[in-house]
């Protein structure tokens, strides 16, 4: 009885790990960049590039697993009659949090999901990302614990629920019958990329199984600290060992810090990049997966928060906020990392972290 109430409550996120974990080495195999799968923050500036929200060349293209993830989601609710449109929890906070959200993951160069990829890769700066997520997600914890809040969302009428997705049927349809309307990469990561059918085929999968499963990697950290919960957090263990296993088996497991594929070695920057998305990913409820999976259930507010990480990407881009990789020049290692503007933005981020998370505690604790 023990064995069975253990395979319902961690067999299907285990399993939801397992398979994006594949899936991220097939979409890789089949022309995403190395260590890069999937990754939401990486995937959304690329599309906010494709739309001309940003000019950096090497990183514009209409990413299917973004649109993928997102209607599997929606599909999955509905079959499950989940899906409910909701709104009104704080969307303008919602909005900067995105923002900076993505800022902090765009100095690190990858979302959590890719930092668990490049793990898997045996990127070690990645380990340096990973206690900057945690430090995050323990700041954000503490606020949890004193009552914070961003208010309950309300029912909607379904419009509200199906914009994003409705959205991302927009992007699949450029992207498809009009590409000339957009913006492709013709070098760097944006130009590296699986057939779109492909794509969109495990984002879709993805999109499905997270939806059932929960899947979150903040919110797995978060369970695991607050309630000795580790049903979540196994998901993302199951991601890393799948992608370990694969990357042994294929020969493409490099361990070290150098001369990782689209990663930097300022280790403070990284630290303190996640530590900015992992604060803002539990104000919001969820790490940027989880929000294009509450956005395909029809929540408002999670759309909000996409819609404000896909401007961030921009901002960060626009401003010279994003992180710069290390690259070899003429045989000559060249170091890149934080700019220091990209530095400005994650102290400000933090910040506004600090401000957010202390209005929106009950009034007693916040006079205390």
């Amino acid at each position: 009885m023990k064995e069975r109430s253990w395979l319902k409550q961690y067999g299907p996120v285990i399993l939801t790990g397992i398979v994006v974990g594949i899936a991220s080495l097939i979409l890789t195999a089949a022309g995403n960049p190395k260590n890069m799968g999937f990754c939401i923050a990486c995937f959304e500036r690329d599309i906010a590039g494709a739309l001309g929200l940003h000019s950096a060349g090497k990183v514009q293209y209409i990413r299917p697993e973004i649109i993928g993830i997102v209607l599997g989601a929606m599909a999955a609710a509905l079959a499950a009659k989940e899906f409910r449109a909701k709104s009104g929890s704080s969307p303008a906070v919602r909005f900067i949090l995105g923002v900076f959200v993505m800022m902090g993951a765009l100095v690190f160069l990858g979302c959590p999901l890719r930092m668990v990829i490049r793990l898997g890769g045996g990127d070690l700066t990645a380990v340096i990302a990973l206690l900057g997520f945690l430090a995050g997600i323990l700041v954000g914890v503490v606020f949890l614990k004193k009552g914070f809040s961003l208010g309950r969302a309300y029912p909607v009428r379904t419009s509200e629920g199906m914009m994003l997705p409705g959205i991302m049927m927009v992007l699949l349809i450029l992207l498809v019958a009009a590409p000339q309307l957009l913006k492709f990469s013709e070098e760097g990561p944006g130009s590296m990329r699986a057939f779109w059918l492909i794509s969109l085929i495990a984002g879709g999968v993805v999109g499905i199984l997270a939806q059932r499963s929960r899947l979150c990697m903040a919110g797995g950290l978060r369970d695991a600290f607050m309630l000795r919960d580790f049903t979540l957090l196994s998901g993302f263990l199951a991601i890393w060992i799948t992608i370990t296993i694969g990357n042994l088996v294929l020969g493409n497991y490099h361990l070290g810090m150098l001369s990782q594929p689209v990663a930097h070695t300022q280790h403070l920057w990284s630290f303190l990049g996640m530590a900015l998305a992992g604060w803002g990913s539990i104000l919001l409820g969820g790490c940027p997966l989880r929000q294009l999976i509450l956005a395909g259930e029809g929540n408002g507010d999670s759309a909000v928060t996409v819609l404000g990480m896909i401007a961030g990407a921009a901002i960060a881009h626009n401003f010279a906020i994003a992180g710069n990789p290390d690259s070899v020049v003429d045989g000559v290692y060249q170091v890149g990392g934080t700019s220091p503007a990209g530095m400005v933005a994650v102290v400000a981020g933090l910040v506004v972290l600090a401000v957010i998370s202390i209005t929106h505690l009950p009034a007693k604790e916040a006079a205390s």
